[in-house]
């Protein structure tokens, strides 16, 4: 199989680079500033299981000859628009299209665009960020992918793509319930995220101010009561274990979207909180914590987007 990885940032660049280093067929679909960069350094992983470093097969948008068996989409949920047309050479009538977006508006955008048998579900998960030389950093050992038909089957391309996943150093996981594991992050993503952006602080930290776990638990129950409204529950071992997270003593833990806010980054406010709230509000809920978090980040971000 064939797989065309969008992106050589932090989640394309790792997952990509385990699967070349295993010895499977993968082109990464880079910028020009990115491929030059690429070419003269090789692609660099510094990871707790071990540094790599790989002359990876690069292609540019004008370079894509023919489709993949597989794309593997990686970009943030705010460039997937922007990555439509790029991809689009590549999307044959037998392309799987694997996205391991955050949040769930990408589904729909990518079945509208390619048609609704090319998308399958995805998730992954992996702590990793570009330094500033450019070199993909895991800051911490979990990495997984799970993958899966949307609605539940275990297909024959799902089988050909779990041996090509297989044994590539992460773990990797055909799911039927694939829908319920990407409700299950978004959750905890939105979670987490509005949490420590909203009280610009650790879980730990804010737990340990009077009423920061009583907060903490209480913006979640705002978030699951429309994962079960309009999406899919989580599972009782999941909710167990997200409600021990988020109200952890002295954990350090904190969300992507927090830090991307601190550097001054983008961030992904409305596909991972606006998205949800927007389902919230069309399915009659009250979730003021929820609103209260996206008008904070609606803030940062047309500070962001100001003119200078």
């Amino acid at each position: 199989m064939k797989l065309l990885v969008v992106g050589a940032g932090a989640t394309g660049g790792y997952f990509g680079a385990r699967l070349a280093q295993a010895g499977r067929d993968v082109t990464f679909l880079v910028r020009p500033a990115r491929a030059g960069h690429l070419r003269a350094k090789g692609l660099e992983i510094l990871s707790p299981h071990g540094d790599i470093t790989l002359k990876p097969q690069l292609v540019t948008f004008p370079e894509i000859k023919g489709a993949y068996d597989i794309v593997l989409l990686t970009v943030k949920a705010f460039s997937l628009d922007a990555t439509l047309d790029d991809i689009a050479p590549a999307i044959g009538p037998d392309t799987m299209i694997l996205p391991v977006l955050n949040g769930m508006k990408h589904i729909d955008t990518l079945a509208a665009r390619f048609g609704e048998k090319a998308v399958i579900g995805g998730v992954c998960k992996v702590a990793a960020t570009l330094d500033d030389e450019g070199r993909v950093l895991q800051l911490a050992k979990f990495q997984s992918i799970s993958y899966g038909e949307r609605d539940g089957s275990i297909s024959p391309r799902l089988q050909q793509l779990d041996a090509f996943m297989q044994n590539a150093g992460f773990d990797a996981k055909l799911s039927p319930d694939i829908i319920r594991e990407m409700w299950e992050k978004w959750i905890f993503l939105a979670a987490l995220g509005g949490i420590t952006c909203l009280m610009r602080g650790t879980i730990g930290e804010i737990e340990a101010v009077p009423g920061g776990a009583d907060f903490a638990l209480q913006f979640l129950d705002e978030v699951v009561s429309i994962a079960k409204r309009v999406g899919l529950p989580p599972s009782d071992v999941f909710s167990i274990e997200i409600k021990k997270a988020l109200t952890a003593k002295n954990s350090p833990q904190t969300s992507s979207m927090y830090r991307d806010l601190l550097k001054g980054n983008s961030i992904e406010a409305d596909q991972i909180i606006g998205d949800l709230l927007e389902r919230g509000r069309k399915a009659s809920l009250s979730t003021p914590l929820l609103a209260a978090a996206y008008a904070h980040l609606q803030v940062y971000q047309a500070r962001l987007l100001a003119p200078v």
